[in-house]
């Protein structure tokens, strides 16, 4: 996998660069601010994703957000990864309103777990999702559908979380530490619930679940 990173600080930029490297992770480039990042990306062939923070100067508010987007824009089936030192909502939202696919928010302090953090990496950059839980707890919390959503117990909850992180029924079982065959029966239910009963398959799952969340009903 072949990777272009951008972090202004320094030291995070070396602990990631040399973390993937042990992972067989090549990171082409590792930039300091959007503008390199924009000029990394079009000059680097066989790209399979970017790392990008939201906040980079000069004036670290939305530097990286915006060179996401124009990203997801320009080169759609580039894998975009996401990295926020808060749940910032409106980012997230702004981010998947371009669909989720190939697509990743995460929190930096979950960096810290470099397997789960790789993991996430590789399925951004096949094409899946990766949400950090807090955001799609935010995203839950603030959906337009909050009263279709609240019909959702607990446990179902959890479910909706792993599923927009990109997980399957199987990955789902191992984290909640249940059997597949509880999962499916949950993932049923929030169908259901939630009127997404059409949504089958692994990435269409996925962005149909994170549709709802965001608020289009499409």
């Amino acid at each position: 996998m072949r990777v272009v990173l951008a972090e202004d600080s320094g030291l995070l930029r070396e602990v990631l660069t040399g973390a993937l490297a042990e992972r067989g992770v090549e990171v082409v480039s590792a930039v300091e601010d959007a503008e390199q990042l924009l000029r990394a990306v079009d000059a680097t062939a066989g790209l399979d994703a970017v790392i990008v923070d939201v906040r980079m100067p000069p004036t670290f508010t939305d530097e990286g957000l915006r060179a996401a987007l124009l990203l997801r824009r320009r080169r759609p089936e580039l894998g975009v990864l996401i990295l926020s030192q808060y749940v910032e909502e409106r980012y997230a939202s702004e981010l998947l309103a371009a669909g989720a696919r190939g697509l990743g928010y995460l929190l930096k302090d979950k960096v810290a777990d470099l397997a789960e953090f790789s993991d996430a990496l590789a399925r951004v950059a096949s094409g899946g999702t990766a949400l950090d839980p807090d955001v799609v707890s935010q995203l839950v919390a603030r959906s337009r559908h909050a009263g279709a959503l609240s019909r959702l117990t607990p446990r179902e909850r959890d479910v909706l979380a792993g599923m927009a992180q990109g997980r399957s029924n199987a990955g789902i079982a191992a984290q909640l530490v249940v059997g597949e065959g509880a999962v499916e029966k949950h993932v049923t239910s929030i169908f259901a619930k939630l009127d997404l009963s059409g949504a089958e398959g692994g990435h269409r799952r996925v962005q149909a679940v994170l549709a709802y969340l965001s608020g289009d009903r499409r």
